[in-house]
């Protein structure tokens, strides 16, 4: 029996009815994980393409109809990141289109895409260097009135080495030196051969890997993500960035670094939000470390907002 091509008859379309039962408004409707490809140019003016996966999103203003037309999001979005890097200007016509496509249905639109981007990272005294992928993510939303927002995400690791245990730490070797030199003045010789000994090492600060998530929304009219510099930024401002390949040398450079890095997560949260406060071109910001204690099975967490009126509070998730 032969079939029938759906484009030689009428194919019925249950969405377009109207619901059957009471309607409402819904808040959200559309998809979560599209998978796609990205690209995004970076501070260099070089065009980097990456996994990504996008969230599309409509609210259901219209409370007589059934659904919206996902079809419609999808394509959309395949044909905005096929075409063209992800600017804030793209993002914008993007959204603009979900509402355009919506006529008489939606009143909100929402975008969020997220991704991890590669940066190669130079050693910190050797020539090595290693590819970090730093999680990020880029959201929009808009109103058929025309208000929008950009938010941009993105998120740190870190070595945090705490205060409390290093000064622990230091008064057992006091207390070791005590006992393994009992004169007055001891020979610098054999002090000497003291420290670079295991005896000299009677107790070690804790370190542990530790996470900053940063949430920003933009201000009106910004031409290009500052992923670059606010990764810069960050990782200037928390001392010391996990590193990638390493070789002796950058390993003792990178113990010497958390030596005289010593900071609590409270520590961690005030010198990013100092550094986004002095970044032009972001009207909020919401931020979190997390330091995932070596001591302790859990974690060691402080939040910090810039404080705007309306604008974001600690209950804040993050974007990535």
């Amino acid at each position: 029996m032969a079939f029938d091509h759906p484009a030689t008859r009428a194919m019925p379309d249950v969405a377009g009815e109207p619901t059957p039962a009471v309607g409402s408004r819904l808040e959200r409707v559309g998809m979560q994980q599209v998978e796609a490809l990205l690209r995004l140019v970076l501070a260099d003016g070089s065009v980097r393409e990456v996994p990504a996966r996008v969230d599309a999103f409509v609210d259901l203003a219209a409370p007589e109809a059934r659904g919206i037309h996902m079809s419609r999001l999808y394509r959309q979005v395949d044909a905005l990141l096929s075409a063209e890097p992800l600017g804030p200007a793209a993002l914008q016509r993007l959204l603009r289109g979900f509402l355009a496509s919506h006529e008489g249905l939606s009143q909100r639109a929402f975008v969020r895409v997220h991704c991890e981007l590669p940066l190669r990272r130079r050693a910190l005294v050797s020539s090595n260097s290693g590819i970090r992928h730093y999680p990020l993510a880029l959201a929009g939303s808009c109103t058929r009135g025309g208000a929008m927002r950009l938010e941009l995400g993105l998120s740190l690791t870190y070595s945090s080495t705490c205060p409390c245990s290093a000064a622990l730490a230091r008064q057992l070797v006091q207390q070791r030196f005590a006992r393994d030199f009992p004169a007055a003045v001891p020979d610098r010789a054999a002090v000497h051969a003291w420290l670079g000994s295991e005896q000299g090492i009677a107790a070690t600060p804790h370190s542990q890997r530790s996470r900053a998530d940063l949430r920003l929304r933009l201000q009106a009219g910004v031409d290009a993500w500052p992923i670059e510099t606010l990764i810069d930024r960050g990782e200037r401002a928390l001392g010391t960035p996990v590193q990638t390949a390493v070789k002796r040398e950058d390993e003792q450079a990178f113990a010497h670094l958390n030596g005289g890095n010593l900071m609590f997560c409270e520590d961690a949260a005030r010198r990013l939000r100092q550094m986004l406060a002095a970044q032009p071109g972001i009207d909020d910001f919401w931020l979190r470390v997390a330091h995932f204690e070596s001591l302790h099975p859990h974690d060691a967490v402080a939040v910090a907002c810039k404080g705007v009126p309306g604008g974001y509070d600690a209950d804040v998730q993050p974007l990535t």
